[in-house]
């Protein structure tokens, strides 16, 4: 009888964009221009397809196509990886190459800035957060 080949065990979760470690931080950066053409693609093959499929007397009707400003992706890090917080809160540029080593624990961008604080939730927020889960 054969010896079964060991299997490696396969990462649970996202791992970290420069050296493969899990990830223990992300933030977020507008898509590249390579990316955001791949959005568009799928965009326009499901309008055909939908165009296709339906009925002649009745075409659908689409909205706008997608915008830059409408997508955001994921970046992951490790422990050793990672950008500041303040830095992780903001949305960065489809340029920023973060985590590069060298600009660590910066990155190479000036991120967008946040939004605005909703004046609303914050008055209200304290009254819908269960027990324990005040900050103040």
């Amino acid at each position: 009888m054969a010896t079964p080949t060991p299997v490696e065990p396969m990462s649970a979760g996202p791992a970290c964009a420069l050296c493969g470690e899990p990830a223990v931080v992300q933030w977020r950066r507008r898509l590249t221009d390579a990316e955001f053409q791949e959005v568009l693609e799928a965009e326009q093959a499901r309008r055909d397809e939908a165009t296709l499929l339906a009925d002649p007397a009745n075409p659908p009707v689409f909205g706008p196509m997608p915008q830059p400003s409408d997508y955001t992706t994921a970046v992951y890090a490790c422990a050793s990886h990672g950008i500041t917080l303040d830095l992780a809160a903001l949305v960065h540029r489809k340029i920023c190459t973060a985590p590069q080593a060298a600009d660590l624990p910066e990155c190479d961008c000036t991120p967008e800035p946040p939004p605005p604080p909703d004046e609303e939730l914050v008055r209200t927020a304290a009254r819908r957060l269960p027990a324990g889960w005040h900050t103040e």
